[in-house]
């Protein structure tokens, strides 16, 4: 594709310039908007932007600057700093590694910015992480949060969103069973697969259908030499995407010729909003196989979790040990991904946890991404993120 790309830019440039009267004013935004369609037919691997560069608080324009907090092979601990002299409650946020990079909770990110203090799991590339750093599976997913939060310090929050409820639940029951000091004092799921037996979706049927062996001979590939990761076992992202977008076509299909009419006809505003859009969707980020095929073996076929058979590093996890930290979780009415009930399931699997600090809520009218981006995330379910928090700090 790409000397077809290259093609079709370079008749879009000639076409919008010097060749702009060869056509006509009738055909050419027509002939253009084909062009920039098929030059637009392309994957990206690195990680976009969050650009988020400065926040409200108070009224007042504050900076806001991305630290490094601490690095690993296979994540980064990302600060959002801000200049603020006002303490602001630590929260932890546990981004999916499913395909996608974690500045797709740059929204979610955005709305909690100006009360808290906010760290994301920025995952790396598995293709560009070496053999030699070794394997990342369930079992290190769960070390990586118990280590970020313990990076925190003690009474931070945890936030986690969609496919990581399952790994930071368990992080959670690890050290409350350990009594670790830097247990957070609150934890709130949002959209994520607890128990994928109740009302499962089409995703957990994939999952149910076939074995995992098969997920492993038809999904797995080898990192070609020549990238960093060279030589390790992936799941690739690009897999995942056309997964993810094979569950809706019509809709990305009608998108994309509304993407089309809105080029052809100058609608600007509304074309640079979906380009920005699938400029995000479309970059893909590999998964190491070991954490892949572990995931959907654990909590989409055996469901160790929610049957009380999953350990860690040989320790089984049980989530009756977490008494301090306070559960809230969240779900979409219309959540195609991760259904109704399938993350509530953390309320009853929590029976230690008192009862004043255990909240759910269903939001009516969105989809899983709804839950965590957009409006109702930012008018409606944030408010009771921070009342959560805060009265928990």
């Amino acid at each position: 594709m790409v000397p077809i790309r290259f093609a079709a830019e370079t008749a879009k440039l000639a076409l919008d310039g010097p060749f702009a009267g060869l056509l006509g004013e009738v055909v050419r935004p027509y002939v253009s908007a084909s062009l920039e369609m098929l030059s637009r037919a392309t994957l990206t691997h690195s990680r976009p932007s969050y650009e988020i560069d400065s926040v409200m608080v108070d009224g007042e324009e504050v900076p806001v600057v991305e630290e490094a907090t601490l690095v690993t092979p296979f994540c980064t601990l990302l600060r959002f700093a801000k200049e603020t002299d006002v303490p602001q409650p630590r929260v932890l946020v546990v981004a999916p590694l499913s395909g996608h990079f974690a500045t797709l909770l740059r929204n979610t990110v955005e709305v909690l910015l100006p009360d808290h203090d906010v760290y994301i799991t920025d995952w790396h590339n598995a293709r560009e992480v070496p053999v030699e750093a070794g394997r990342f599976g369930f079992d290190e997913y769960i070390d990586h949060v118990i280590l970020f939060l313990e990076t925190l310090g003690e009474g931070a929050h945890l936030l986690a969103v969609c496919q990581p409820c399952a790994h930071a639940f368990a992080a959670v029951a690890a050290m409350a069973a350990s009594d670790n000091p830097y247990q957070p004092a609150s934890m709130t799921l949002m959209a994520g697969p607890i128990d994928t037996r109740i009302n499962p979706t089409t995703v957990n049927e994939l999952a149910t259908t076939h074995s995992i062996e098969w997920f492993e001979k038809n999904l797995i590939a080898t990192v070609p030499y020549g990238f960093k990761g060279g030589g390790r076992r992936v799941y690739p992202g690009f897999v995942q995407l056309t997964a993810f977008m094979s569950m809706n076509p019509k809709r990305h299909f009608d998108t994309h010729v509304d993407l089309y009419g809105n080029l052809a006809t100058g609608n600007d505003d509304k074309a640079n909003s979906t380009k920005k859009f699938y400029d995000e969707y479309f970059a893909v980020l590999d998964l190491t196989a070991e954490f892949y095929l572990e995931t959907v073996n654990l909590v989409f076929q055996e469901h160790v979790l929610p049957k009380g058979k999953l350990t860690w590093h040989g320790e089984k996890i049980d989530p009756r040990a977490i008494k301090k930290t306070a559960l809230f979780t969240v779900e979409g009415e219309r959540d195609d991904i991760c259904s109704v009930g399938q993350t509530l399931a953390a309320q009853d699997l929590c029976t230690s946890i008192r009862p004043y600090k255990k909240r759910h809520h269903l939001q009516p009218g969105v989809g899983h991404y709804g839950v965590f981006s957009g409006s109702k995330w930012a008018n409606q379910i944030y408010p009771i993120v921070r009342n959560v928090i805060l009265s928990n700090d």
